[in-house]
């Protein structure tokens, strides 16, 4: 299986560290952040990765040209950030052809068993995203004998995001987004689809990419996978990188 990396994000969070860094090398236990992703995907059986670049990207690719994990190769975003539905497009030609991808965010860090979580793909589903029950302001609702995709909620402002008119959040599961998905390679015509319909710029089209999984979800196999006692941490404050700290340290004691 082949990897896209989520690391062009301007980490805004994490500064004044982002000031003079980009988020992917923000260093966790002496070593930065994209490289404890890129060794868990080796060590899970991912081939090869490609990272999405914009904030200080030079410094990102020189990173890449110079480990030794993978091969690597970088998507550039230097002329406009594209958030990750664009950012997911605009890496069509480094993912197209490889059947199904994983896309991992470069700030989390966790226990997950990757193979695992490939198994648990449907071959109809056009993407699989790891959720896992934990406490959230905004949740993925799902059909609960299904695990198929219904629409999205904002529990601290009661704003429900669906294309089923007639959906019943009472009725959904609510489950939190990991930022780990796996995707089939047939997305990206639907991917195209969704910008022309949204008036979005033709050569550098910008959006979020749960923006797309909500639209599409009514006519496409977008599916829930549950990881059960999952350790997941989001490291996208400052105050979180001695919590990731931590978990890596537990995960290298095992």
């Amino acid at each position: 299986m082949k990897a896209l990396i989520f690391a062009a994000g301007l980490g805004t969070r994490l500064k004044p560290i982002t000031d003079t860094l980009p988020k992917a090398l923000v260093p966790v236990c002496g070593k930065p952040l994209i490289e404890h992703v890129a060794r868990k995907l080796k060590a899970s059986g991912v081939e090869s990765a490609v990272v999405n670049v914009h904030h200080f990207a030079d410094m990102i690719e020189e990173w890449a040209d110079g480990q030794d994990i993978m091969p690597m190769e970088v998507s550039d975003e230097r002329e406009m950030l594209l958030e990750t539905g664009g950012g997911v497009l605009h890496a069509r030609p480094y993912l197209e052809g490889c059947g199904h991808f994983l896309i991992h965010n470069v700030d989390i860090i966790s226990d997950l068993d990757i193979g695992w979580l490939a198994s648990q793909i449907r071959q109809d589903a056009m993407a699989t995203l790891l959720v896992s029950d934990r406490v959230t302001s905004r949740y993925l609702l799902f059909d609960p004998e299904t695990m198929r995709l219904k629409g999205w909620m904002n529990v601290a402002t009661g704003e429900v995001r669906s294309p089923y008119a007639d959906l019943d959040v009472t009725r959904c599961r609510r489950l939190a987004f990991s930022g780990i998905h796996i995707m089939s390679d047939t997305v990206f015509e639907a991917l195209e689809e969704y910008a022309e319909s949204h008036g979005l710029d033709r050569r550098n089209p910008r959006f979020p990419i749960m923006d797309f999984y909500i639209s599409a979800c009514a006519s496409h196999e977008i599916r829930g996978v549950e990881a059960h006692d999952l350790h997941l941490v989001d490291v996208g404050k400052l105050d979180t990188i001695e919590i990731a700290e931590r978990e890596i340290s537990r995960l290298n004691s095992k």
